[in-house]
């Protein structure tokens, strides 16, 4: 049984996980804006300062998710929930409004705070609030959110970018068709902002800060006694007794970056350019992809509690090692067309109703009560870094291996992952997080 009525659980779980739809939103927006904000600023044949525009948003994420979990802890997971949702509004005006090339990467980095504590927060608020034995479907609502927002972003950049082969149409979209990209996000950011004020604190927070006699929901108790000091540093989340689990989740939270998948959103006009598209294919093939991550987002929610959560992300590990390897071998043979679509759209799958959803879940769950904040700010740390270091290093690599290399690369990685979550990554559907902090953490 819920803490909360049903309908006031979905109600306060939809709310948090718009944090991860202005997160996917703000993630991806910056591809299809890219080729004319570059033309804007003059940054066109430079490819450190494209470099720079790229990742100054990610560069917030890291500086987000870093300060979350203390800030969480201290203040409570609902304000920070309202920071981040301040943050995505500002960044959405100003990105689109600044002219100046420094004004403009501020406000980005702005915009990836905010994605960096939104991603942090959302699914432990999520995962604190819900029952068992819908914990994992709950929390997997985040990544909902997430794909459509990336969904969105998609076909707000198809919408807006006007032929290119017209020389009026080039020019709207040099002066303004990238602004109204990045603008088109303020409206849910300022509909997150509203509503984040009517959600409650977590009942697992108050419980830690001793603030209500109440259990939080299904029964998980903190375990700790009124006038114990809660707030957990990185000195005890390093204690070895949290060894194993907080290996676990780093591996976990950077792998889910570094199985490669990312850099489909990212960098999509240099893959689907080398698959023989040209830029108005490449906008339809990117649309594509967005629906197929939606439609195999919805497979995960009904899976992740049928199947598990170790079964899924063997099954996205294995699977994405494959299909990356296939790939590579298409590209190494010079394929284009279809085919090449067709297994950039199975690996995109793959990772919707895998590793997309279940690493959040995980991360959520397997944390004991006390060191939750801290530790899944630290896990969100990491996986930001392996974004930013993703990347970085996918133009590198693409040009010192070719396209070929580069994915030969990523199934191999996808290899030793599914090894050692074969041999590390416990079950926890169905599980309460105290029965979990029992089972996971050994004193």
């Amino acid at each position: 049984m819920s803490y909360y009525s049903k309908k006031f659980l979905y109600f306060i779980c939809a709310v948090s996980a718009m944090g991860g739809l202005l997160f996917g939103y703000d993630w991806v927006v910056i591809g299809g804006a890219k080729p004319f904000y570059e033309l804007y600023f003059g940054i066109a044949d430079s490819p450190l300062l494209q470099g720079v525009a790229m990742t100054t948003a990610l560069v917030g994420c890291l500086v987000g998710a870093m300060v979350a979990g203390a800030a969480a802890d201290k203040y409570g997971r609902k304000p920070l929930l309202t920071v981040s949702a301040v943050l995505f509004t500002v960044s959405a005006i100003t990105t689109g409004l600044f002219n100046d090339f420094t004004l403009f990467n501020i406000a980005r980095f702005i915009g990836g705070v905010g994605i960096g504590v939104a991603s942090a927060l959302a699914p432990m608020y999520i995962a604190e609030v819900s029952p068992a034995d819908i914990r994992g479907r709950m929390v997997s609502l985040n990544q909902m959110t997430i794909v459509l927002g990336i969904l969105g972003a998609q076909i707000v950049n198809m919408l807006l970018a006007r032929d290119t082969a017209v020389a009026e149409s080039q020019a709207w979209n040099v002066e303004w068709g990238w602004r109204w990209m990045f603008w088109a996000e303020t409206l849910p950011a300022a509909l997150f902002l509203v509503m984040s004020f009517f959600i409650p604190e977590s009942p697992v927070y108050l419980k830690l800060k001793s603030l209500t006699p109440t259990l939080p929901p299904a029964g998980e108790g903190s375990g700790y006694s009124q006038g114990r000091k809660t707030e957990a540093g990185l000195r005890e989340l390093f204690e070895h007794k949290y060894g194993k689990v907080l290996l676990l989740g780093l591996v976990v939270a950077v792998f889910q970056q570094w199985c490669g998948t990312n850099v489909i959103f990212n960098y999509a006009q240099e893959i689907f350019v080398g698959a023989g598209f040209d830029v108005d294919g490449m906008f339809i093939n990117i649309v594509i992809t967005g629906i197929a991550n939606v439609v195999f987002t919805f497979v995960a929610l009904y899976t992740i509690e049928k199947w598990g959560r170790r079964t899924l992300m063997l099954i996205g590990a294995g699977g994405l090692g494959l299909i990356y390897l296939t790939l590579g071998t298409c590209y190494f043979l010079g394929m284009t067309g279809v085919a090449m679509v067709a297994l950039v759209v199975a690996a995109i799958s793959v990772y919707a109703m895998t590793l997309g959803p279940v690493t959040w879940t995980l991360l959520a769950e397997i944390f004991p009560n006390r060191i939750r904040g801290i530790a899944m700010a630290t896990c969100t740390f990491a996986l930001w870094v392996g974004c930013c270091t993703l990347t970085f290093s996918f133009p590198s690599m693409n040009a010192a291996l070719g396209s070929s290399g580069t994915f030969w690369v990523y199934s191999a990685i996808c290899a030793c992952a599914f090894i050692f979550l074969w041999n590390r990554c416990p079950e926890t559907k169905c599980k309460s997080l105290e029965e979990l902090e029992k089972e996971l953490v050994k004193e």
